[in-house]
Order: structure tokens, then C-alpha cells, then sequence
């Protein structure tokens, strides 16, 4: 029988080194925790570069990436309120905020995050968020700068 609570444990440290490395920002550093072909989804906005699928770690290293170049992320209005950790799957839910750097125009946004880790690594995940709130921090227009 697998041992749930060894394999919830081991989960919740990926996820918790997920979150470390996220707050410090390397996209390969971040990369690293992932598989070497991941199950990634985030609903695509062709108005949003960063904001796409993705199936590979060097892959979710170029999110990271443009990602940082697109946006400047805001640390006060950025929060985690909940990690839950069950076996293999994880969840994080809390709000991100932060200022598309191309328009100046602020955004925030609930998400929640679902990952699924086998073998050290995460191998699924998911991306839930108000992905149209940057959309519209994206779009050019008399907000921009703001």
C-alpha cells in the first residue's frame, strides 16, 4: 500500500520549493521542478504572450521569462491564501497583482494553481486565473499608464 501521508509530504515540498524559487524568480531555477514533458494548461489569450499552454521545461522556462518581461509583479498585493495537499495533487488559491510593464496599467487577479508531482516533479499543472483582468492591463488605449 502507498503511504498517502509520505506521498502527500513529499508533494507539499515540491510545492513549497515551487513557491520559494517562484519569490526569487529564475526561470530555469523555477523550471528545474518540472518534468521534462509537463501537462500544463492555462486557458490561451492571444492578447497576452505568457498567457498559453505549454508541454515542455524548457517551455515553462520561456513562460517564466516573458512572463517577468511582461509584467512587474506587485509583492503588497500578491497573496497566498490556501495550500492544499492531498497525495499527488496540490492546490494554491490566493491573489496576484501587478503592472503590465508595456501599458503601466495595474491588474489583480484571484487564481489557483493545481499540481500534480510524481517522482520529485511536477508533471501537471494548472492555471486558473482572471487571465481577461490582464488582458485589458495589456491593451493599449487612454487607461495606459495609469
Amino acid at each position: 500500500m502507498t503511504d498517502t501521508v509520505t506521498v502527500t509530504a513529499a508533494t507539499r515540498a515540491v510545492v513549497e520549493e515551487f513557491l520559494v524559487r517562484l519569490a526569487a524568480g529564475s526561470p530555469e531555477h523555477i523550471a528545474e521542478l518540472y518534468a521534462a514533458e509537463v501537462d500544463w494548461y492555462i486557458a490561451p489569450n492571444p492578447a497576452v504572450p505568457w498567457i498559453r499552454p505549454r508541454s515542455t521545461r524548457a517551455d515553462i522556462a520561456g513562460h517564466w521569462r516573458e512572463l517577468a518581461a511582461g509584467q512587474e509583479n506587485d509583492p503588497a498585493g500578491t497573496r497566498i491564501d490556501a495550500v492544499v495537499v492531498t497525495g499527488p495533487d496540490a492546490v494554491v488559491t490566493g491573489t496576484l497583482a501587478g503592472t503590465v510593464r508595456a501599458t503601466g496599467i495595474r491588474f489583480t487577479s484571484p487564481f489557483a494553481l493545481h499540481f500534480t508531482v510524481a517522482d520529485g516533479l511536477i508533471v501537471r499543472f494548472r492555471v486558473i486565473e482572471d487571465s481577461l483582468a490582464v488582458a485589458a492591463a495589456c491593451a493599449p488605449g487612454p487607461a495606459a499608464g495609469r
